[in-house]
């Protein structure tokens, strides 16, 4: 109770007439919050804040007591989480902002430290600093002014930038001529702030990134000065900062993949973060950003492999927290529990990095202890972000014939990836159900046990998701699934997915859903009986979307894939008629056999080889139908055909009416 009324008595000074007192009582409130949590949430919930500011924004007000009021706002603002936001609630950013604009340099500096606090909070909302269009110019005016000026303005735009709006708004206010001097700062703060700009600013940014390999400061390019800023000598949070610059530079595609600066300083710079030695902070940010630079890159994928046994580096990063017993501090034991969700997943990160391309990493990887069960746990923790990471890695290493055919299965890894299918955020399902097309490949042992488990149905459901990546996966699946499969799993395919389905899809307005999809029809439509079968209960149906596809705007990829669909037709014995019976369709193959695509005019003639093949059955009526057509007309004209393949197909064609 003593706290409330010695809060309540520094309140009620602020209310004093005489201004002088006023004065003391600010400087008094200043003295009693510093580290004083209860006694900032006192004076808040008694009012001061509304107080303070209108001190700090009255005309009548000293200087003094201005800066002194903005003190202490900072002063709260460095609390709780809380304080923060009720400082938000009583409008605090646009009287700052308003008092940027006084002639007083002491007072400046103490609306902007208070700035920096509330904006660094993650309690406020971003777009507060470009609510007003005139203070990101007086930001970049005000950087002239003292190095504290510098600080904390270039804090508050690296906290501030999120996203391409936010860079260009700051792009284009002149932030990388302005800020950019600031590099050779005489100030550790300032130099430290301003390569942090230079992060955000750079990251996922073409635009920035192709302008910052052109800015000479002092004569100097900027990619060497980041280059100076990542050698050893330098404090670890230079080293890793500068490290981001050349790395989101290197993935905007403003500097080479085979540039010394990325092969020679940025990429050993970071390998040297994920050892031992680092903070454990350290070392994710290291992984991270070492996964996010070779991500793309099979060449840097192979030279980190080989770095400082990165590999063996990494698996470390599963062994927090330390065992409990040699933990006796318990602020340690909570440190290592905040950060090993952290290290597990950037070791995940890494790890799919690394494997993306090539096979000798992804077996170095599997080869390392117990990294397949770590992988297989990743899959079921608690935290969406590991999980999601865990699926990441797995995928990539699914990538691999021989690990699908090895590791996979002796780990039974289907299990854990099936249950992960069940109920999860879209981004994880996304990767899940994208690696289970991998482990539907036919090679792959997975297969028979992924199917008895339920896959079918999960998978028809999948394709009706609003996300069109699911959609294609779903589908994408299915067809590796139908691939060689038996007649039993292809009815069942159907009867899960429904023709409704089948056509709704053949309908898509995604591009790669329609691909898939053609795809499975015609891994569905292969082998004879199968096709005879499927023709004689969904033949009907069938044609029909063939005969719209070939009608529709579609691409040459498309068309090609339906009328190899159609060839699979004239393959069967019964499903033949269909085509025969059928003049719209035969008139629409003969017209793509004159196409002036090669592709489509080879698809073209497999359907006719298939109808006019001699030793089978009804083949003379075949023959005289689509000779009547002038089938035989053109046959005679492709056979003279420039293109050796096409010519070939012609010849064995019209032999088939020779014989």
């Amino acid at each position: 109770m003593e706290v409330t009324a010695s809060s309540r008595h520094y309140v009620d000074r602020l209310f004093d007439p005489d201004p002088q007192k006023v004065l003391q009582g600010v400087i008094d409130m200043k003295n009693a919050v510093i580290g004083n949590n209860k006694q900032k949430a006192n004076l808040i919930v008694l009012g001061a804040v509304p107080r303070l500011l209108y001190l700090l924004q009255q005309e009548t007000s000293s200087t003094e007591l201005k800066t002194e009021c903005a003190v202490v706002l900072g002063s709260l603002a460095m609390g709780t989480e809380n304080n923060v936001k009720s400082l938000l609630d009583c409008h605090i950013i646009p009287a700052l902002l308003q008092g940027l604009l006084s002639p007083d340099l002491k007072f400046i500096e103490a609306c902007l430290r208070c700035l920096r606090t509330i904006f660094t909070s993650p309690v406020t909302p971003e777009e507060l600093l470009y609510t007003d269009a005139t203070v990101i110019p007086h930001l970049m005016a005000l950087l002239s002014r003292s190095r504290y000026t510098q600080e904390y303005i270039c804090q508050i735009f690296s906290h501030c930038c999120k996203g391409p709006d936010h860079q260009t708004i700051l792009f284009n206010h002149g932030a990388v001529q302005n800020i950019a001097h600031l590099l050779t700062s005489l100030s550790y703060k300032v130099r430290m702030q301003a390569l942090k700009c230079f992060s955000v600013l750079a990251f996922e940014n073409p635009q920035v990134s192709m302008t910052l390999v052109n800015v000479l400061v002092d004569g100097e390019l900027l990619p060497q000065i980041f280059v100076k800023m990542l050698q050893r000598d330098k404090p670890i949070e230079m080293q890793l900062t500068s490290a981001k610059c050349l790395t989101y530079m290197c993935r905007a595609g403003a500097i080479r993949t085979d540039d010394n600066c990325i092969v020679l300083k940025t990429l050993p710079c970071l390998v040297r973060m994920c050892s031992k030695e680092r903070l454990l902070e350290e070392r994710v940010e290291g992984a991270e950003t070492l996964a996010y630079l070779i991500e793309p890159d099979v060449e840097l994928q192979r030279i980190a492999s080989i770095t400082d046994h990165l590999i063996a580096m990494l698996a470390d990063y599963f062994k927090y927290p330390s065992s409990v017993s040699a933990i006796t501090d318990i602020k340690r034991l909570d440190h290592d529990l905040k950060h090993a969700h952290e290290l597990r997943q950037a070791a995940f990160k890494l790890y799919a990095s690394l494997g993306a391309n090539d096979e000798d990493i992804r077996k170095k990887i599997i080869e390392t202890e117990n990294m397949m069960d770590r992988i297989v746990t990743g899959l079921s923790e608690s935290s969406v972000k590991v999980r999601l990471a865990a699926v990441r890695c797995l995928h990539s290493l699914s990538r691999s014939v021989q690990q699908l055919r090895t590791s996979f299965q002796d780990h039974a890894v289907w299990k854990p990836l099936m249950k992960v299918l069940q109920n999860a955020p879209d981004e994880i399902l996304v990767v899940a159900s994208s690696m289970l097309c991998n482990l539907l490949l036919e090679f792959s042992p997975s297969k028979e046990p992924i199917l008895e488990s339920g896959a079918v149905e999960l998978l028809c459901g999948l394709t009706q998701s609003e996300n069109p990546a699911l959609r294609v996966n779903g589908i994408w699946a299915l067809m590796n699934m139908a691939f060689q499969a038996e007649q039993k799993i292809k009815a069942d395919i159907l009867r899960s997915l429904s023709t409704e389905q089948l056509f709704r899809l053949l309908s898509d307005s995604d591009l790669n859903v329609l691909m898939k999809t053609l795809g499975l029809l015609r891994n569905l439509l292969s082998t004879r009986p199968h096709i005879d079968k499927i023709m004689s209960t969904h033949g009907k149906q069938i044609m029909q979307a063939v005969t719209l596809i070939l009608e529709g705007e579609h691409n040459i990829e498309v068309k090609e894939q339906t009328l190899c669909i159609l060839a699979n037709i004239a393959d069967g014995t019964t499903a033949k008629d269909l085509i025969m019976t059928n003049d719209d369709i035969l008139q629409k193959i003969k017209y793509y056999m004159g196409h002036s695509h090669v592709k489509l005019q080879l698809a073209a003639m497999f359907c006719i080889s298939n109808l006019i093949w001699n030793e089978e059955e009804g083949s003379q009526e075949r023959q005289d139908k689509l000779r009547d057509m002038g089938i035989v007309d053109i046959l005679h004209k492709l056979s003279q055909s420039p293109d050796s393949n096409l010519c070939d197909k012609a010849k064995m064609a019209l032999q088939q009416y020779l014989a």
